[in-house]
């Protein structure tokens, strides 16, 4: 089973989410904060990780990112930063980060489930 985790500080959003990829089989495991997304993934060993950029506390999403994909025990899960901030430098800034894919607020519920399902089989 693929396991994927959600780090997002917006509840409603976090359980958009939730709801979109409850039926699919996945194992999700939820973060408010990237503080918490980083012992999150220590500990679950994520495939897939879905990342808001801008989250309150010491770490944004982008800084996550980075410190996930540096890291022998996460990085090779599949990152998607999921964010509003869609001008081509955010998502260059993104990409530099290490984020494998980018998806836009808001987003169809169809494209999140799509998105997950072609990172899940790679």
């Amino acid at each position: 089973m693929t396991r994927v985790l959600i780090v997002e500080d917006e509840a409603a959003i976090r359980s958009l989410v939730r709801m979109t990829l409850a039926d699919t089989g996945f194992e999700l495991t939820e973060a408010v904060d990237a503080a918490s997304g980083w012992e999150a993934a220590l500990q679950t060993q994520p495939e897939i990780i879905l990342l808001d950029i801008m989250m309150p506390g010491g770490m944004d999403g982008l800084q996550l990112c980075q410190r996930l994909k540096a890291d022998a025990r996460t990085q090779s899960a599949k990152v998607v930063l999921v964010t509003a901030r869609g001008h081509r430098n955010d998502i260059g800034i993104g990409r530099e980060a290490g984020a494998d894919e980018y998806l836009l607020k808001p987003f169809s519920p169809q494209r999140l489930v799509e998105l997950v399902q072609i990172l899940a089989n790679e």
